[in-house]
């Protein structure tokens, strides 16, 4: 596990959006695991700039998202179906046979999750997986006392990850309790994982993921086991780490860093 400390969140996403473009610049055909949330927003935002003004190339490209709220159609403004073409998809030129996200509305949740599972690995497995960090420390929808092991499912969501994701909604109340997420087994086969955290809330998190024991109760802490995994967070995010002086020691020493 590698920490990539940047001052502010314009940098930070900045940073990730080069090792993305890194990836493909690589393997023109990557598959991508894609994460939603106010975290990753700069990033996309900086792929869609490289995409118009550099050239990056997103037509080989396969995307598989890590959920969906349970109950939301493709077009409601919450979903994550809609978040992704909205704020990304619409301005790149990913064909849109290749893109894969949860369907919140199947009618058979248990079929869709095997061949969701099934796809990813009909296309070779996801090269690098992008994640974000839940203030109590979950990966995806996978929340506290996940097992580490798990495959794509729907799970009951959190009290405090309903309350977390309420700013998107009008009420409380109209925040879904259930999602369909993939599970922290079916992140841990990802090729490399890309972790982004930003902000004073996401401190205590990081920490707990990055130096804390292997727990089911902070299922981020699961990345510890991954063999190739980047947390690229800024200076507030990484405020709570023991090491930190030894991750910038690290970082100084890089002779590749983005």
């Amino acid at each position: 596990m590698e920490i990539l400390v940047k001052d502010n969140y314009e940098q930070m996403s900045v940073a990730a959006a080069k090792l993305v473009a890194r990836t493909l610049n690589a393997k023109p055909n990557a598959v991508l695991g894609l994460a939603t949330g106010a975290t990753p927003l700069g990033l996309y935002r900086e792929l869609v700039r490289m995409h118009k003004d550099e050239g990056l190339d997103f037509s080989q490209v396969t995307t598989f998202n890590l959920d969906e709220y349970v109950g939301l159609t493709r077009n409601h403004p919450q979903s994550y179906h809609y978040f992704m073409h909205e704020n990304f998809f619409k301005h790149v030129n990913i064909p849109k046979q290749n893109i894969y996200i949860p369907s919140g509305t199947t009618d058979n949740y248990a079929a869709f999750c095997q061949w969701y599972e099934q796809r990813i690995h009909e296309c070779g497995g996801i090269d690098l997986q992008l994640l974000g960090i839940g203030s109590d420390g979950h990966i995806a929808f996978n929340e506290p006392a996940s097992s580490l092991g798990s495959r794509t499912r729907i799970k009951t969501l959190a009290r405090t990850t309903i309350q977390d994701n309420a700013r998107f909604f009008d009420t409380l109340d109209q925040v879904p309790i259930y999602a369909i997420t993939m599970g922290v087994g079916t992140i841990l086969e990802a090729r490399k994982i890309l972790l982004l955290a930003n902000g004073r809330p996401k401190a205590a998190a990081v920490a707990a993921a990055v130096e804390g024991p292997v727990t089911c109760m902070v299922t981020a802490s699961a990345l510890q086991l991954h063999r190739d995994v980047l947390f690229v967070v800024d200076r507030e995010a990484a405020g709570q780490l023991k090491m930190l002086d030894y991750y910038q020691w690290i970082q100084e020493k890089m002779v590749d860093a983005p």
